[in-house]
C-alpha cells in the first residue's frame, strides 16, 4: 500500500488503528471551540461525534491511512501582485489528492475485497491527530502538521479502510521552543499550537463573509488577497522545502502575474474561468474583490 502511495505521488504514508480519539484530542477540540476560536467557521462545530471517533464515517474500519502530498510551487508570484496562498496556485486540491486517493482505494478493494472511504479536508475528521498517529508528522505551533526533514507545504488526506493493517509507531517529536511562527504571525492568530481563526488572515480572507473586513486588518493584511503563508515561510523546517512533482500543483502564467488592479476589474466570466478548478472560488469573486478593494485602500 505504502509503495502505491508512492507511485501515486504521495509524500508520505503511515497507518493508525481506526477508532475514538483520545480524551486529551477530543478535550483540546471542545476547548477551542469553547473559546470561539473557530471565528467564523460555524461548520467547525458540526459532527462533532464524527471527528472523534471516525469508525462513525465507515462502519467496520480497522485503519486510518494517513496521507501526505506535497504542494510547495516552484514558481512564485512577484512581489507587489496580488498574494495567494501556495496551496491555492494550482488545481483545487480536494479534486487532485481525491482522485488519486480514490486510486488508492480500489488498489485496496481489487487486492483484498475491503472497502475505504476518502477523506480530503471538507470530511470531519481530525487529520493532524491521525497523522501524528499513523507516525507522518507532528503538529507544530503554527496548527500545521511537520513532516520531519520535509516540512508543512503539505496537503493531508485520510483513507478509512476495512482493510486491518499493522499501525506504525506515531510519531512524537515536538518544535516547542521555537515559536517563530508566533512571532511572524502578522495578525497574532498563533497561541501554543493553536489557531485563533478570529485573527487569522487566511480565515478572514477566504472563509469570512462580511462586506467589508475588520479595519484592524489594515497593518497586517499587506498583499495577501486570498490566504496566508506566513507561518510557513519563517519556519525552519522549511528552509530545505522542495517544489511539488504533482503538475497540476504548478500555477498558470496568468495566475502570477495577476494584480489588485485585475481583480478589480474582474467579471464573473473570468473569475470562472481563472478559478473554477481552483481553491480560491471558495472566496468568490464577490470575496476577492473586498479583499482588493480594503488592500488598495490601506496601502502605504
Amino acid at each position: 500500500m505504502k509503495q502505491q502511495a508512492r507511485l501515486l505521488g504521495f509524500d508520505a504514508c503511515g497507518y493508525a488503528q481506526a477508532g475514538p480519539v483520545s480524551s486529551q484530542a477530543a478535550a483540546r477540540y471542545g476547548q477551542w471551540l469553547a473559546q470561539g476560536k473557530n471565528g467564523c467557521m460555524a461548520w467547525a462545530g458540526n459532527y462533532r461525534d464524527l471527528r472523534c471517533d471516525p469508525t462513525l464515517l465507515l462502519p467496520g474500519a480497522k485503519t486510518v491511512i494517513s496521507l501526505a502530498m506535497n504542494y510547495y510551487p516552484r514558481r512564485f508570484k512577484p512581489a507587489g501582485t496580488a498574494q495567494v496562498a501556495y496551496y491555492a496556485y494550482g488545481r483545487d486540491y480536494h479534486e487532485v489528492v481525491r482522485d488519486r486517493a480514490r486510486q488508492l482505494a480500489r488498489c485496496i478493494e481489487q487486492l483484498t475485497g475491503c472497502t475505504s472511504r476518502v477523506c480530503v479536508d471538507s470530511a470531519p475528521v481530525l487529520e493532524r491527530y491521525w497523522a501524528q498517529r499513523a507516525g507522518i508528522g507532528y503538529p507544530g505551533l503554527n496548527g500545521l502538521v511537520i513532516i520531519p526533514g520535509r516540512g508543512s507545504y503539505f496537503f493531508l488526506c485520510e483513507l478509512l479502510t476495512t482493510l486491518e493493517l499493522p499501525p506504525d509507531a506515531p510519531c512524537t517529536l515536538t518544535c516547542q521552543g521555537c515559536h517563530a511562527c508566533e512571532r511572524s504571525c502578522p495578525a497574532g492568530a498563533l497561541q501554543g499550537g493553536a489557531v485563533d481563526a478570529r485573527r487569522c488572515i487566511s480565515c478572514l480572507t477566504i472563509e469570512y463573509r462580511g462586506a467589508e473586513l475588520p479595519q484592524w486588518l489594515a497593518t497586517a493584511i499587506g498583499d495577501r488577497v486570498y490566504g496566508c503563508d506566513a507561518c510557513q515561510q519563517c519556519c525552519p523546517h522549511n528552509r530545505d522545502a522542495t517544489g511539488t512533482a504533482v503538475p497540476e500543483f504548478q500555477p498558470s502564467d496568468e495566475l502570477l502575474a495577476l494584480t489588485l488592479d485585475d481583480i478589480a476589474g474582474m467579471d464573473q466570466a473570468r473569475f470562472s474561468r481563472l478559478f473554477s478548478h481552483s481553491a480560491v472560488k471558495r472566496a468568490k469573486l464577490a470575496g476577492l474583490q473586498r479583499n482588493a478593494a480594503f488592500i488598495k485602500r490601506h496601502r502605504r
